[in-house]
């Protein structure tokens, strides 16, 4: 079980929207109602354990390590652990890190770019994502009430303070530049039950790029920063 505000376990939660619009609340738990926070949620589901399709042409481990990186901070990229896809399509660790950073890469069974990297202690909850979706479990809202519940129980091991996630999408990823066409990277904070009167933060954002709290005083309270997008050639 959780404990109070100032001992209790870390949390994790779903991704980062801008639309202004906070989430419906019900006794079952928050689900994502605004559909611009939904856009966002499903194009981000890959870190969060999303169902997938087979039979996609995989890129090279190498490829694939020096895309999902970019994600991640600089100074942190070259001892993350990274995870991505064999010719089979199935996950596996790609590359063994020796700090705290994991980074997870582009879905090849995918047609959109995006690849993330967050902090280890997050590493339970994303694998139990995706293994929730392995058995069948398609509702990203059911997988998300499934391990809150877990959270709760004491089952699921979350981290012990605030985590952080990046999520960088795009149209594609040169290889032969290194770089992501397109690229956009968000951010988000998993606080532990956090709640509007234990942060200040806003229920939605107060403008474009400005911090707020997403599901507070739930297991999946978190931050979400998604900073204005940048016009394209600009």
């Amino acid at each position: 079980m959780r404990t109070g505000p100032e001992g209790r376990v870390g949390t994790i939660g779903p991704v980062p929207g801008f639309s202004g619009i906070s989430p419906t609340f019900h006794k079952a738990g928050p689900t994502v109602k605004n559909p611009v926070v939904l856009s966002i949620v499903l194009s981000l589901l890959p870190a969060f354990g999303a169902p997938r399709q087979a039979n996609a042409q995989v890129p090279s481990s190498e490829t694939q390590v020096a895309s999902a990186v970019l994600a991640g901070p600089a100074a942190q990229q070259a001892g993350a652990k990274v995870l991505g896809f064999d010719p089979a399509g199935q996950l596996v660790t790609l590359r063994e890190g020796d700090n705290q950073l994991v980074c997870l890469a582009d879905d090849p069974a995918d047609d959109s770019f995006s690849v993330a990297c967050y902090h280890e202690s997050l590493e339970p909850y994303m694998a139990r994502g995706r293994e929730l979706a392995a058995q069948g479990t398609t509702d990203g809202n059911q997988r998300l009430q499934t391990r809150w519940k877990e959270a709760e129980d004491g089952t699921l091991a979350m981290p012990e303070a605030p985590a952080t996630l990046y999520v960088l999408t795009g149209s594609a990823y040169d290889s032969e530049a290194g770089e992501v066409v397109d690229s956009y990277l968000r951010y988000v904070v998993y606080v532990p039950w956090a709640t509007i009167e234990s942060t200040g933060l806003s229920e939605a954002p107060m403008g474009p790029g400005s911090p707020w709290l997403m599901y507070p005083g739930t297991a999946g309270a978190h931050i979400m920063i998604s900073p204005p997008r940048t016009p394209a050639g600009g």
